[in-house]
């Protein structure tokens, strides 16, 4: 009988998902007239209400196994989650030179790396298995950035992380848009995101009274969630075993604060 109770707790607690294996794709969708492909990983079985949904968004490298592998990580969970594409179809950089250079690209023009992640958002919304009012961004690196972007851009939805992103945003008014809540994972001795740069981020949650949470990682540095960045942290971007492990603690611990309960 005991056992049975324990059971019983154990499926009707918003803290535990149990969930099959998840169903994966890609999915081939447009910005205007250039072609991007994503990847969308969902739970293969569920009842017939829809689930809050995630997307995931690359590093500057683009859409590969490491973006698709959270979002298959989230689907196991109970989630939708879409691996964006923003480069797009077939775009992806050979090597760091080239990856600076069309992350770039899209740094100094907000205006098409918002219409990159929000035609994601769109193509998301219209998916059979998702709730359209429960919707989260998340981002790596470069895609932090892109999250953080297309919340201040005043997008609906309910939160957005970044995890070791580029902080800096050419018109920090547009914070006054945000319309979720806000959390930044952030290794503490990144050189690539100065002291200044945090501030100044800091200083613009503030003045637009946005709801946000910002936790730096002691020894991290930048790409800590990422195991192809190595482990030698003078190059400045390295994984970090405890700052990976806890940053996604932080992340599970925030959807359930942003997404209705099972």
């Amino acid at each position: 009988m005991k056992k049975l109770l324990i059971l019983f707790w154990l499926l009707l607690s918003p803290y535990v998902s149990i969930t099959a294996k998840p169903v994966s794709k890609n999915i081939l969708y447009r910005e205007g007239k250039t072609f991007l492909e994503g990847y969308i990983a969902y739970p293969e079985l569920r009842s017939q209400k829809k689930a809050p949904a995630v997307l995931v968004v690359h590093d500057w490298l683009g859409l590969g196994e490491n973006s698709k592998m959270r979002a298959d990580k989230l689907a196991e969970l109970g989630y939708v989650a879409f691996a964006v594409d923003i480069y797009g179809k077939g775009v992806r950089p050979n090597g760091m030179e080239e990856a600076s250079k069309l992350a770039g690209q899209f740094k100094q023009d907000r205006k098409l790396m918002r219409a990159r992640i929000k035609a994601a958002l769109e193509t998301l919304k219209a998916q059979p298995e998702v709730d359209a009012q429960n919707i989260a961004a998340i981002g790596y690196c470069f895609g932090g950035t892109v999250a953080l972007e297309l919340a201040r851009s005043g997008a609906p939805i309910k939160g957005t992380v970044s995890f070791h992103g580029g902080l800096q945003t050419p018109n920090t008014d547009d914070a006054k848009n945000i319309t979720g809540k806000v959390l930044v994972l952030h290794g503490a001795d990144d050189p690539f995101v100065k002291k200044e740069e945090v501030e100044t981020f800091q200083d613009e949650m503030r003045k637009a009274g946005a709801d946000w949470q910002f936790i730096s990682y002691g020894g991290a540095v930048h790409s800590f969630t990422i195991k192809e960045a190595g482990n030698d942290n003078s190059k400045g971007a390295a994984y970090n075993a405890k700052a990976d492990r806890r940053s996604w603690i932080e992340l599970l611990s925030f959807f359930k604060e942003i997404f209705p309960k099972p």
